[in-house]
């Protein structure tokens, strides 16, 4: 009998481990599971990667090209009291980088056949340049980081330098389109002063004299300059959104990561050690429980084999 409750014991006790086995089986299988999904978190998806080079070189090429190919003009006509002084066709021409103060053009006096020579005002070539620079690094860099990504991916990632210096060249192209954007849209503001038909009447000599009628055949359209100054803001947008998902690839936040998860693992060890501690208190509680049983019932079986051998005797 006593055998028997031994061999109950030990089988309970073989249990209880691989229970506790494969509890910790399962724990370790979660966290193989954790880890891995949180470095499939890290990872950018390739798709996701792919788009955002294309995007930034198309919104580049479309910045640049839209601010540094433009070329327009408008046509003013100065009606003199002597038809034959008149000149009913005055073209001013323009383009990029937009020295409007080299653009010079002539007009009638309506004073005889002398003739004016007059200039535009305003010189907005120094924020257009920049502008139409940074759109054309940002594309040269895009097209490199493009290259980089496809050829020579172990390079990048070797000793973290590739993850860095893309942050920070992101950060700096954000800032520059942010400028450079601003900075355009306020030259482009006053290219649109400048050119503005009824300004330039006003330069004209003959069109303060009320015998003489002055007005505008057609004014400058702007329509790609608008555009231009809308994809520089896109582009400062696609750059700065960039900004998260590069920075996950540096070693600045995982080092964050694991600074924020080592508590939460000392907790949720010391947590476990100490259910473990309870269960094995528990199970050693129930083991002695159940050996302090079994003297029991042999005492009772030496107490009861007494009145057998008494009538034996007797």
């Amino acid at each position: 009998m006593k055998v028997n409750h031994l061999a109950r014991c030990l089988g309970y006790k073989k249990r209880s481990t691989n229970y506790e086995g494969g509890d910790d089986d399962d724990n370790d299988d979660n966290d193989l599971g954790d880890s891995g999904d949180d470095e499939k978190g890290e990872s950018r998806n390739p798709l996701e990667e792919d788009l955002h080079l294309f995007l930034t070189q198309l919104f580049a090429i479309f910045a640049f090209a839209t601010c540094g190919g433009y070329s327009g003009g408008l046509r003013l006509s100065v009606d003199c009291a002597n038809k034959t002084e008149s000149n009913l066709s005055i073209d001013i021409a323009f383009a990029y980088p937009f020295r409007l103060h080299q653009v010079t053009f002539e007009v009638p006096t309506c004073e005889g056949k002398e003739q004016q020579k007059l200039a535009l005002t305003g010189d907005s070539s120094s924020s257009a340049e920049f502008f139409v620079t940074v759109a054309v690094f940002a594309f040269l860099y895009s097209l490199a980081a493009t290259v980089v990504y496809i050829f020579f991916q172990n390079k990048y990632r070797e000793n973290n330098r590739g993850p860095l210096i893309d942050f920070i060249v992101t950060v700096v192209f954000s800032f520059l389109w942010l400028v450079g954007s601003s900075a355009w849209a306020k030259g482009l503001s006053d290219v649109k002063v400048a050119t503005d038909p009824k300004e330039v009447l006003l330069l004209m000599s003959a069109c303060k004299q009320p015998s003489n009628k002055c007005m505008a055949v057609h004014s400058p359209v702007m329509s790609s300059l608008n555009t231009s100054v809308v994809f520089g803001f896109l582009n400062f947008i696609l750059w700065a959104g960039n900004i998260w998902f590069v920075f996950k690839e540096t070693g600045w936040h995982s080092s964050g990561q694991r600074y924020l998860s080592d508590p939460m693992e000392k907790h949720s060890s010391s947590y476990n050690q100490g259910g473990y501690n309870q269960d094995s208190y528990g199970s050693s509680g129930g083991y002695s429980q159940q050996a302090s049983m079994g003297p029991s019932s042999d005492e009772f079986g030496q107490q009861s084999s007494g009145p057998a051998s008494f009538t034996n005797q007797i």
